[in-house]
Parts: C-alpha cells; structure tokens; sequence
C-alpha cells in the first residue's frame, strides 16, 4: 500500500546496517558467520532455567521503571568491588533492554539543538544518529593508526565552548584497544572545568586480556561525576538477544535520563530482571570471563598465524582485526563481500566504522564462537 502523504527521512542516505547486510549474506551464501558480535554457543543452563522460573513463578507483569531494587542492589554491590565506586542503587543506577537503548537515551539527555559531542572514531554505528536526532553535531576524531590509541591533543583541539560530550568506548569496538590508567587521568585533566559530560560504553568490561585491568571511569570519582556509564549483560552472559543492560550515572544525570526513558520503553523484561539477579551472585561468572574469552582469542589467532592476513593486537572486546594487504588492493567493503561469497566466511569491514570511510584495509572476525567454529575459519582463511 502507497503512502497517502508522504515523509521526509531524518536519515536520507542511511539503509540497513552492515552487520545485519553481512549476516543476510552469510545466509544466503552459507558462509561461517563470523561478522555479527553474537556468541554461537550457549548461555548457562542455570541462567536460563532461573528465568524458565520466574516466568512459571507469574513474575510477567511490569517491573518497576528503574528496573528491579534487588538487581539493581546487586549492581551496585559488583560495581564497589570492582571499582571501589559507590552508586546509589535507588537514584543512580538504571536497567535498560539493552545498551544501545540505554546509549540512546543518556545522549538524549543530554544533547540539545547545535551542541558538540566528540567522537573517537572507528565509532559504533549507533552514536552519531542518537547524537543527530537530537539535534546535535558529531565532531570526529581517529585513533591513531596502526596503534589505534587516542590523539588527546586532537581532542583539545576540537574542544570548544559548543562541546556537550565525549564519548569513550572501552574496550573498544572494533579495533579491541583498552584505554590505560593514563588515558583516564589525561581526559580528567582534559575536561576539568568545562561542563562536558563523558558517555563511556563499557559493555566489554570483563572481556580484557594479559593482564590489564578494565578502567572504569567509576574508578575515577572526578570523571564519575559527570559521566554516564553503560554496560551490558547480554555481552557479559553470553546472552544478546536477551537485550539487558544498565546504566550508571550521578543522581542529576539518572534522573534526566529516566525521564526519557520512561517514554522509550518504561521497563526491561522482568522475569530476565529476576534472573539476573540471582546470577550476579555467582561472582565468578563475570570474573573468569577474561580468561575464558582470552583462550578463544589466543586459539583464533595461533589458528591463523600462517595465514597470508596480519594480525593486529587485540587487548580486549571479541574482536579480531586481520589486515588482507597480501590478497589485493580492493575496498575492505569488496574484500568482505568476496571472502563470503568465494570461500565462505563473513566478516565486517572496518571502513563503515568512519563517517568519512577510512579503509586502511582491515576486516573485523567475531570470535565469541564454539572452538569447533574458530577451527573452521582458521581452515578457510589459512587457505586463502
């Protein structure tokens, strides 16, 4: 049926995301998924069978708001441990369905017609939409390559009284770069006395290799105070389409944000609230995950080390950055496509990742899969 009256669209040159146009191709080209940050195995039995639980126990009604008291308590309590950072549970802590919604709604609080909000690039698809819908204007800047660490002296220089926020993300998507203890103190010192607000993606907190140790901006009460902070579950517990996260922010901050909020989607699952609950008393759940994802990391890249692709360092998240310089000189949009449909394996390519479509010729791997499935893509990529 054609429209009767028509629309403009806020996002004219926007079309479906490049992570659901690679699954589509992976489907139909039967390719190894290994494109799309979704793990391929299962969750914990125990997880699943808490929320089978609560859903016969008729824990199916709305949950408050904020989200359930009892997790968010529990939020609280794993956040003081790790970080030595305490939240109010009542009035500064906040479950949402999902990061990129709890993203969406922190920006929305804060951004207003014409402000500034500084963004690190390669940056995940969904910062700068938020940031335009709202009326503001994404800034960019770029990792340095092939280091992928941060310019601080880029970003002073685009700080100017118009600037409303700089978004961090750490560790990062989708290069896996960690920001450092010094990176923290540099961007405290950097936005001392200016009222800029820090929005710091932190869903890949636990996945954190070799001994680093993930830096919170929690753990700097100075940067705390003006910032938002997201996390999620679904990376954490192997459980994406589960859509839960959450957010912590100063009680000012939460409370702009949950009047926004409110009108998005008033509440997350409930029975999933009560399950994760439960779970964030097994501690080790979240503390062995480095090691657990570490091994799959270390397994993918011995895999695929007498490939023809180069390795680039990979400190934390899921993903595996490969440079193809050896196969050619095509766009990594044509590489990507290629590897798919010729020899069966799907990735990402990191050029969508800019706004001005850097291709410094690299591709992103999801790792978070069985090893049976890492030993499939070293065997196809080894034989490339």
């Amino acid at each position: 049926m054609d429209a009767a009256v028509p629309i403009t669209s806020k996002f004219p040159a926007s079309g479906v995301s490049i992570f659901a146009q690679m699954t589509a191709m992976a489907n139909e080209y039967n390719a190894l998924n290994m494109a799309q940050g979704f793990p391929d195995f299962q969750c914990d039995p125990e997880l699943v069978k808490r929320v089978n639980h609560y859903m016969k126990a008729g824990f199916n009604q709305y949950a408050p708001m904020p989200g359930l008291p009892l997790l968010r308590q529990r939020i609280a309590t794993k956040t003081e441990k790790l970080y030595s950072a305490q939240y109010d549970w009542e009035s500064e802590v906040t479950v949402v369905p999902g990061a990129t919604l709890g993203l969406f709604c922190a920006i929305s609080a804060i951004v207003r017609e014409n402000d500034e909000v500084i963004v690190i690039e390669p940056a995940y698809d969904c910062y700068v939409p938020a940031i335009e819908l709202n009326g503001g204007k994404a800034v960019f800047t770029k990792l340095k390559y092939q280091g992928f660490t941060i310019d601080w002296s880029e970003i002073k220089k685009l700080i100017n009284f118009k600037t409303r926020a700089i978004i961090i993300n750490t560790p990062h998507n989708p290069t896996g770069m960690v920001m450092s203890a010094q990176d923290m103190l540099t961007l405290e010192k950097l936005v001392e006395n200016t009222d800029i607000i820090i929005i710091s993606d932190e869903v890949y907190e636990h996945i954190i290799f070799d001994g680093l140790e993930h830096q919170s901006v929690a753990r700097y009460p100075k940067l705390a105070a003006r910032s938002f902070i997201v996390s999620s579950f679904g990376k954490t517990y192997h459980t994406t389409g589960w859509k839960m996260g959450y957010i912590l922010a100063p009680e000012r901050y939460t409370a702009e944000l949950r009047r926004i909020y409110q009108y998005v989607t008033f509440a997350a699952n409930t029975p999933i609230q009560y399950a994760m609950a439960d779970y964030l008393e097994q501690e080790e759940a979240y503390l062995n995950l480095p090691s657990f994802y570490q091994e799959k990391r270390d397994l993918f890249r011995g895999l695929i080390k007498k490939s023809g692709f180069k390795l680039k360092p990979c400190p934390g998240s899921y993903f595996q950055l490969l440079g193809y310089e050896k196969f050619g000189t095509e766009s990594d949009m044509e590489m990507a496509a290629k590897l798919t449909k010729e020899f069966g394996i799907a990735s990402i390519p990191i050029s969508v990742f800019y706004h001005d479509k850097t291709d410094n010729k690299l591709l992103r791997f999801c790792f978070a899969k069985s090893n049976e499935t890492l030993e499939k893509a070293g065997h196809i990529l080894c034989n490339i």
